[in-house]
């Protein structure tokens, strides 16, 4: 399964929640994954280079690449289809290579905030995404949350963003989520983190696990 973490609004945290969900998936769920870089900032590459500095042991596999390289990926991406392959996408609708990657997709995890630019950032994604692939499932998480928000600001843009998927929880703009890592979730943020990606899994990722449990039964 190919899983899409992106939004073309800079700031809205994608690389930070592909970092949590890939540790809520490997340490809470046991699921196999792969992360796949291709923002060209490439910040999670260089947070799991940072680890294996340090000698620990990684979780999961971060490979880098460029939207280039990723028709010459996608075979081996779908080997193994128990595997989930996480991917940070770059930060602009307009690059070359993206629609490949769009249309190979299973889900898009859209983090936004909001803000007047960014929910109109986050709608035009959604609408180049379901173009490029109308069979797409689309979720959005409500990042970087301010304690000022107006309840109508918040009905008013979930109401909107809900014609194109779910939107989750959210989670708060805590200083704490700076301390995300490829080996560590900072417990202080853990039960905000659980609550959306507990949301996210069971609407779309459970049935993996059933489907591990049926594997595992038939083999004996």
């Amino acid at each position: 399964m190919i899983i899409l973490i992106g939004n073309q609004k800079g700031g809205v945290g994608k690389s930070t929640f592909t970092l949590l969900l890939a540790n809520y998936l490997t340490q809470l769920r046991y699921c196999k994954v792969t992360v796949l870089d291709l923002d060209p900032q490439q910040s999670i590459v260089q947070q799991y280079q940072k680890a294996k500095l340090l000698e620990n042991k990684e979780p999961y596999e971060v490979r880098s690449a460029s939207l280039e390289d990723f028709p010459t990926l996608l075979p081996a991406l779908h080997l193994n289809p128990e595997e989930l392959t996480l991917i940070d996408l770059p930060g602009r609708l307009d690059e070359d290579g993206l629609i490949p990657v769009v249309s190979s997709a299973d889900l898009v995890l859209c983090p936004f905030c909001y803000d007047e630019f960014s929910f109109g950032s986050t709608v035009l994604f959604s609408v180049v995404l379901q173009k490029i692939n109308p069979e797409l499932e689309l979720a959005y998480i409500p990042n970087r949350m301010m304690a000022n928000l107006s309840d109508d600001t918040l009905q008013e843009v979930d109401r909107q963003l809900g014609k194109f998927g779910l939107v989750t929880y959210g989670l708060p703009d805590w200083i704490d989520f700076q301390w995300v890592n490829t080996l560590h979730t900072p417990e202080i943020v853990l039960p905000l983190v659980r609550r959306v990606m507990d949301q996210l899994f069971t609407r779309y990722l459970s049935f993996l696990l059933e489907d591990l449990s049926a594997g595992e039964l038939n083999d004996d």
